[in-house]
């Protein structure tokens, strides 16, 4: 237990990340204008010391710019982490609607884009179900492309 933070398994492929994780959109986007950028590597840097390795993420946070964010913050450190992005929301319309997809050239597109901004993905999950793809054709591509 580092840092008094307990670990657990999540799911059945192996995967243990700390049982409290930090959630990094706010640092980015959403709640207002971004958080200074060396603020926010040190809180992060500050929750990996004690002990909160589950970091999340999403390429539509900023878009981009919060990936770009633990990229930086993450170099040298990746493997004392455990870093979860998503994708599936393409954009957001002026009137608020969202943009999903999960075709599957759309989803490796994604999760290529997402690899260079950050090293290392260790959970990459769908952000919100395209109900035009059946889920069935986004987790075999997923699948796949981890096989592969």
């Amino acid at each position: 237990m580092m840092g008094g933070i307990r670990r657990m398994k999540l799911g059945s492929q192996g995967l243990e990340v700390s049982a409290q994780g930090l959630g990094c959109m706010g640092m980015s986007a959403v709640y207002g204008p971004p958080k200074p950028e060396e603020d926010m590597i040190a809180l992060i840097h500050h929750a990996i010391s004690s002990g909160i390795t589950f970091l999340d993420t999403s390429d539509i946070y900023g878009p981009y710019t919060n990936e770009i964010l633990l990229g930086k913050a993450l170099k040298g450190v990746t493997e004392k982490v455990e870093l979860a992005t998503k994708f599936g929301i393409r954009s957001y319309g002026a009137d608020g609607s969202i943009e999903i997809c999960g075709d599957p050239a759309y989803v490796r597109a994604s999760c290529e884009a997402s690899l260079k901004r950050i090293d290392c993905i260790d959970l990459y999950y769908q952000h919100r179900i395209d109900k035009r793809v059946p889920i069935e054709v986004t987790a075999i591509h997923l699948n796949r492309m981890i096989e592969a």
